[in-house]
């Protein structure tokens, strides 16, 4: 796993824009694994600028999201759907039969898994794969566990989870506490991965990732076996390993 030390978030997401922007200038049709939440944010945001710019153009590639709210609706300013579109597909002109994203208020969960992984499959997998890493070590919402998740699938979110992610609420009452997410199985897959850290409140998981054991505990810290795996973290998120980077 090669690490790349970024000065700020700022830096972070510029370097994680510059990796995007040239594997789709290489690839136009390339298939995207993307993720959610404020880590990647300031990524989408470089992304978007130079699309307006007309330096970019990501109108060719397809994307899976990791993961979705169980019972958010799409239209629902918290789901990951509605993230999504107001990020990244609506601000560079993505049409919505090439953006995918699961569907957390499917009548039948099991056949949405399944659904999705086929999907994947169908899709060659991504050939680049962007993540965040929790605070615990989930990537995606593949929470610690006695073993690695591989399919897709419903899991109950981790306390830390539900409370890392209640700054997005009103309320921590108001986080769903069950979300669907993509297993480790297609992340492995992907023929590239991008991981992104950002902030002291992430060091101990960075640590975990880059220097403890690969452990289901830690789920991140399988990304040591991928054969193509980055890490562009700040200052503050490797200021518990000086020795890297």
């Amino acid at each position: 796993m090669r690490v790349v030390r970024a000065r700020d978030y700022e830096d972070m997401s510029r370097r994680a824009a510059n990796v995007i922007g040239a594997l789709v200038t290489l690839r136009p049709d390339a298939v995207l694994g993307l993720a959610t939440g404020s880590t990647p944010e300031g990524t989408y945001a470089r992304l978007a600028e130079r699309c307006v710019a007309g330096d970019l153009d990501l109108s060719g590639v397809t994307t899976f999201n990791l993961d979705e709210y169980l019972g958010l609706p799409p239209e629902d300013p918290q789901s990951f759907r509605w993230f999504m579109d107001r990020h990244l597909f609506g601000p560079v002109g993505l049409a919505p039969e090439r953006t995918h994203v699961p569907d957390g208020c499917g009548d039948d969960m099991d056949a949405v898994c399944r659904a999705y992984d086929a999907a994947l499959e169908a899709a060659g997998y991504p050939d680049l794969q962007l993540l965040g890493i929790g605070g615990n070590g989930h990537v995606g919402f593949n929470e610690p566990a006695d073993a690695f998740p591989t399919g897709t699938h419903v899991v109950a979110l981790a306390g830390e989870t539900i409370r890392d992610n209640s700054r997005f609420f009103d309320s921590p009452d108001q986080v769903p506490t069950h979300a669907v997410t993509v297993g480790m199985d297609a992340i492995m897959r992907s023929r590239r991965v991008l991981v992104l850290a950002s902030g002291r409140a992430k060091a101990e998981a960075v640590r975990a990732l880059c220097l403890g054991p690969v452990t289901p505990a830690c789920p991140a810290s399988v990304l040591r076996l991928h054969a193509d795996c980055t890490l562009v973290a700040d200052e503050d998120a490797l200021s518990l390993c000086p020795e890297l980077g």
